[in-house]
């Protein structure tokens, strides 16, 4: 497979901004058509992008074109609907964070995709961030050798912020009507406020659930949910202790999440980039006391690739066999899960 043929399910402003004109700017696949339930929006994308085919939903698109991937970029609470009935035609899928509004939703996907014999990459593009991807590998590098004694500690610190940073700037609107959709039903096992909450939750802070995942190289749980909202502390399965920090204070125009992951004399810090910024990577720091030459403080220089650019390269890169994906439909079920844990905490409910 030399140039992946990728079909967009949604042209929104995250569709455009955030997929579509980075899938369109990448040489190793073709974005060959959308499918949009406004007409006007989906004519106004497809000139600007130069994407040769336009129909009006998935299903028209998908009984016509002949597809290596799917970007499907869809309000989250329809996951269940919409990304179930994509994977029966056995296309591999991406999606915006996270695999559905709750455990039920998320399950009828996994379900699909198995039926189906698809996959699906869901947008955790934090992983792609070339601080994150570098980061993880040293990380595991600590890990194998011991050199720096065992993980200890790790910490998240989310601040709400300017995460768009200018990255709607050129968004094309429409004032075509929203035709109804079809939405994936509530969670049976929270009343409505408790769900509300949790949707809440899941929706802001589901990145940091699984970048804690992600860093910690394994499953954890929540033990302890603060009731200012402000902390949620973990375990992960080996005992390494784990909190993320959620808006201790808020920032007007900066964005200023970080990572931290600590051993006994080591650490590697991530400072991310605000979501929709482009051309820049977060910065990586790695401090070694583990050296017989004393302590060493390093900073690698990192290509100007942002992580939603990244993002589309690793989902082209998995649809062509080249590397597993950043994230699989299973992991991220495993995120909701966690959500659940922490608002039962928080609410005992």
């Amino acid at each position: 497979m030399s140039k992946p043929r990728i079909g967009f399910v949604g042209v929104g402003g995250m569709g455009q901004c955030a997929h579509l004109r980075n899938y369109a700017a990448i040489p190793d696949c073709d974005v060959v058509a959308i499918a949009e339930v406004r007409p006007k929006l989906a004519a106004a994308v497809a000139a600007k992008y130069g994407v040769p085919k336009v129909y009006p939903d998935h299903k028209a698109m998908l009984a016509v074109e002949k597809l290596d991937g799917i970007v499907a970029s869809q309000p989250f609470t329809r996951h269940g609907v919409l990304i179930s009935e994509l994977a029966s035609y056995g296309i591999p899928i991406f999606t915006e964070k996270p695999l559905a509004g709750n455990i039920a939703a998320g399950q009828k996907v996994l379900d699909a995709l198995a039926a189906g014999g698809s996959w699906h990459m869901v947008g955790y593009h934090k992983r792609s961030d070339p601080a994150t991807m570098a980061g993880k590998a040293a990380i595991e590098e600590l890990k194998t050798s011991g050199t720096a004694g065992k993980m200890r500690y790790v910490r998240i610190l989310m601040p709400a912020g300017d995460w768009v940073a200018n990255g709607f700037t050129d968004m094309i609107g429409s004032d075509d009507p929203m035709p109804p959709l079809e939405w994936d039903a509530p969670a049976e096992d929270m009343d409505a406020p408790t769900y509300e909450r949790y949707i809440s939750f899941v929706n802001y802070y589901i990145h940091q659930v699984n970048l804690m995942g992600h860093l910690l190289g394994e499953p954890y749980k929540v033990v302890y949910a603060d009731p200012s909202e402000v902390m949620l502390v973990v375990q992960s399965e080996s005992g390494v202790t784990a909190t993320i920090e959620m808006s201790p204070y808020t920032t007007s125009i900066d964005w200023q999440e970080s990572a931290l992951v600590a051993f006994e004399r080591a650490w590697v810090k991530i400072d991310l980039p605000a979501p929709l910024a482009s051309n820049r990577p977060g910065k990586l720091e790695i401090y070694n006391d583990a050296a017989a030459g004393g302590p060493v403080l390093t900073s690698p220089t990192l290509p100007w690739v942002h992580a939603m650019r990244q993002q589309a390269i690793n989902f082209v890169r998995a649809v062509k066999g080249e590397i597993p994906p950043m994230c699989t439909a299973q992991e991220a079920l495993q995120d909701l899960q966690v959500a659940r844990q922490y608002i039962a905490l928080l609410t005992g409910k």
